[in-house]
């Protein structure tokens, strides 16, 4: 819809009619808050969203909400789409044709995981339905499959609507996309926060009751973890099904290529956005599937210049990426070390501690830096931090570090603000650098 509405401030509907297809129930909400909205901190799902059905159609878009698009010709110019409701089918003709299909959560193939009570989080449909869920259930039990955002932020989120909360994942720490040594230190505080967290646990059945409902889950140790509630946070795959039936160019991960204006690759009129394409890592220099809601609203953007005859790009990401557990914040960009490796670079680490604000000052928080650089050149590869209040939006930072490909050298000279409220003198990102730039020294002698 970001699309759409772009493309309508640039031409008006009697230069261009614009149709769109939406099979939920909404339009241009926050997937991101959905959590927020579960936990209690959001008091009302309405508030998630930005712009209704109505809105999109006074400004004479054409918007079918309730219908799928079931196949695309391409050789035709036309979509076939079904009302899900009435379960109609039709053909629409297109000049030009935008695919914003977004991403679906991992379900994997195991027994009883399309149960009652075992959901995944993706959509606002998707929140509804596990709201639904957690007001009708009695119990007080959760189990989270899988720890990476939407699972560390869904535990979150049942922990304060009073649930007893138990993380399930494969990898040695939460937070996959953390270094181990960084994810150690989100599974010690969400262990502190009362959430149970299960390393290497290895799904491999809901059990359920005679209604067809989850009562618990099973792992390959034999273990059993009771369950109220089963929420899938394992992640979330490129929704192009579509696009693979029609014979579209897909990358490794499945999502859509694009060159720099989201055009589909070898498709004069065809745009793709959103979790549902890959995007250029500006660090690693290859395409990588990086879901996030900051990119799909600038992809919209690009596409709808492109569609409404202007012109924008959408140059790549760095792999910036925040969250939270509690009061534990947690940031990330760039690559980790196994990232780095897998890139061919031969790189050193940095890790230090400090404060977010002057030690002295009241409510100081301590926060963990971790820094990669390249050897010998010593450029920024990489930045994660886990902290308290204060500590996120630092990496900010970094990104813009990494956009720039900045030196650890250069970003110790950044003349960054200082007062005690808000840093210390020296800031943890200059110190992790400062620290960077001697291990990069002493890799070098």
């Amino acid at each position: 819809m970001a699309a759409a509405s772009q493309a309508r401030r640039l031409k008006g509907p009697e230069e261009l009619a614009i149709t769109a297809f939406e099979r939920g129930h909404f339009t241009s909400y926050s997937a991101c808050g959905i959590p927020y909205w579960i936990g209690g901190r959001v008091a009302e799902r309405d508030e998630l969203i930005a712009r209704t059905p109505e809105e999109h159609r006074a400004r004479d878009i054409d918007l079918r909400m309730r219908t799928e698009v079931v196949e695309l010709d391409l050789a035709g110019r036309r979509v076939r789409a079904r009302d899900l409701e009435s379960g109609a089918e039709d053909w629409t003709g297109y000049d030009k044709l935008v695919l914003a299909t977004g991403a679906r959560p991992v379900r994997p193939r195991l027994p009883g995981i399309g149960a009652h009570r075992v959901h995944g989080v993706q959509t606002l449909d998707d929140g509804q339905r596990l709201m639904d869920t957690l007001e009708r259930t009695r119990g007080r039990r959760a189990v989270v499959v899988g720890a990476g955002y939407i699972g560390v932020e869904m535990a979150e989120a049942l922990v304060g609507r009073g649930f007893e909360v138990t993380v399930l994942h494969r990898g040695e720490q939460p937070m996959a996309t953390l270094d181990p040594d960084m994810g150690a230190l989100v599974h010690g505080a969400m262990n502190r926060m009362g959430i149970r967290t299960v390393a290497g646990a290895e799904v491999t059945k809901i059990l359920t009751d005679e209604e067809g409902r989850a009562v618990a889950v099973a792992t390959a140790a034999g273990d059993e973890y009771p369950a109220d509630v089963v929420v899938l946070g394992i992640g979330v795959e490129p929704r192009t099904a579509l696009a693979r039936a029609a014979g579209l160019p897909l990358g490794e991960s499945g999502g859509l290529l694009t060159d720099l204006s989201m055009r589909v690759r070898g498709h004069e009129d065809i745009w793709s956005g959103g979790d549902c394409v890959e995007v250029l890592d500006l660090v690693a220099g290859r395409n990588r599937h990086i879901p996030l809601g900051t990119h799909a609203n600038k992809h919209g953007q690009v596409i709808g210049a492109g569609v409404g005859g202007g012109y924008a790009t959408f140059p790549g990401v760095v792999g910036t990426a925040v969250s939270k557990v509690c009061e534990l914040e947690i940031a990330r960009t760039g690559l980790r070390e196994k990232d780095a490796l897998a890139a061919g670079l031969r790189f050193v680490t940095a890790t230090i501690e400090s404060t977010t604000t002057a030690g002295y000052y009241p409510g100081a928080a301590k926060t963990t830096v971790k820094m990669l650089a390249e050897r010998r050149t010593g450029r920024l590869l990489g930045v994660q931090i886990v902290g308290g209040a204060g500590s996120a939006k630092r990496v900010d930072i970094a990104a813009v570090a990494l956009t720039a490909g900045m030196t650890v050298e250069q970003v110790v000279s950044l003349d960054l603000g200082y007062a005690p409220p808000f840093s210390p003198v020296w800031d943890p990102i200059l110190v992790a650098a400062r620290r960077a730039v001697s291990a990069v020294r002493a890799a070098d002698a």
